[in-house]
Formats: C-alpha cells, structure tokens, sequence
C-alpha cells in the first residue's frame, strides 16, 4: 500500500463516528451476581441459626386485669322526665295546656279532637296551597291544637307542630318563620328562639279594632305557635305567661 493510500486510511479512520459498543451480559458479571445470591443465602441461613440459639422473647400477655361486673341488672330507663323522646312521640295533645274552665270551644277551631292535620293547619294560614307544599317539604310528621273564646272578642289558639327532621332542622325553621312585620317583639326564656310579639291594631269602619298577640318557639323537633286576639290592648305579661307555661310542657 502507498503512502497516499495509508494516509487516506487513517484520515477516514480518524473522522468516522464512534460506533456506540452493545452492551451484553459476560460471564464476570454472571459470577458475580451468582456470588451475591449466595451471600445472601448463607447470610440468611447463618441469622436463623443464631436466632435458634437464643431464649424466645417473653411477649406481654393480651388479656387485661379483669373489671369485675356491677351488681344488677343495669342502669333504669330515663323517665318521661328525663328523656325528650319519651314524651313527644307519645300523644301529642297532652303536651298542650288545658283548655281554661269556662272558656267554650268555638266553631271555627281546625283542630278535630285535638288532632291537626296537614290540611287543616295549612288552611287555618293566609295562602294555604303555598303554605300546603311547604309544609310536605318541611317534613310535616303531625299536630295539635288547642282553642278557646271567652265572650265575643277574646280567642286564644295553641298549636303544636312535630315535623320529621330528617333532613333539616324543620322545627326550628318554621318557628321563626312568621311574617311579624311592625310589630314589637321581646324574647323569653326557656328557648333559644323563644319570641312574643305585639302587633298593632287593625281598624275596619263600622268593627271593633282588632288586637293580636303571638308566641313562637321551639324545643326539639316541635314548633310551638300561640296566638291571642282580642278587641282590646292585650298585655305582653299576658301572651308572656302562656308562652311559658306552655313551653314547660314540651
């Protein structure tokens, strides 16, 4: 080969780009892989021997110290007293107050036998196909009522609504949900909604004026609702009492 041809070859040998090389798997690196399982081996085998020799660690016991067992035959069940439950989803009416001696029960009570149902208490309120649908998405579960007259201008109405509650808090909700628009209003205790509320008089020529009063609250899952009317000023000390009275029912 001439010397311009070596040349050429080492020139192209020199500008050729590097070929990258395969990398395989030799025999070194299978000895030594082999090598490491068999430490791994002997190690494990040679910590269960050591492990053998040795005293089984005491472990602490799972049982505990034994509580002994009160005498009888467990605690009472809470009275009406005591437990909410008992009372309210026993008969409704009974939690009402009595109807005053001498008082007479007028015609127009939407209450039968003390019951009230869904459409009697919707239609005993302005708007009452509105208030209707409200009342079934307020869980409407059941009522109770009680009314009284004494002479021609004096009505008093007590009404007791139990609601289901299963998805809000119906009671609560509809005892503050009164349109009570100028009147005067004080709160009582015994509720943390507890409301009474002066209205003014309505005047109408040729009648006598109209005075209203009303009492809201509620405990659990009933709305208590009174109302007193009358031809003349009715003291708050009055619908403040009933209210009272009433609430200490429920």
């Amino acid at each position: 080969m001439s010397e311009s041809a070596e040349a050429e070859s080492s020139v192209e040998s020199d500008d050729a780009p590097p070929v990258p090389r395969a990398r395989r798997r030799g025999r070194t690196t299978l000895l030594i892989a082999t090598a490491a399982v068999l430490g791994l081996v002997a190690g494990t085998c040679t910590g269960f021997l050591v492990q053998a020799d040795r005293e089984p660690t005491k472990l602490p016991p799972l049982s505990q110290p034994v509580v002994a067992q009160a005498k009888g035959e467990g605690p009472e069940p809470l009275s009406a007293a005591q437990d909410h439950r008992v009372k309210t989803d026993g008969d409704l009416r009974k939690l009402l107050l009595p109807r005053p001696k001498g008082t007479k029960v007028p015609d127009w009570a939407p209450e039968q036998d003390g019951w009230l149902d869904l459409a009697g208490y919707a239609h005993s309120l302005d708007h009452s196909d509105r208030e209707f649908e409200d009342l079934i998405k307020a869980e409407f579960r059941r009522g109770a009522g009680v009314s009284w007259t004494v002479g021609s201008t004096y009505s008093t109405e007590i009404r007791l609504v139990q609601y289901r509650q299963e998805e809000n808090l119906s009671a609560a909700v509809q005892a503050s949900d009164w349109n009570v628009e100028g009147a005067s209003d004080s709160s009582f205790p015994g509720a943390s909604d507890g409301m009474v509320y002066l209205f003014k008089p309505e005047r109408k020529a040729g009648y006598l004026p109209l005075y209203k009063a009303q009492a809201t609250a509620s405990r659990g899952d009933i709305a208590m609702e009174i109302w007193i009317f009358d031809s003349k000023p009715i003291p708050k000390s009055k619908i403040m009492d009933l209210a009272k009275r009433q609430l200490e029912r429920l």
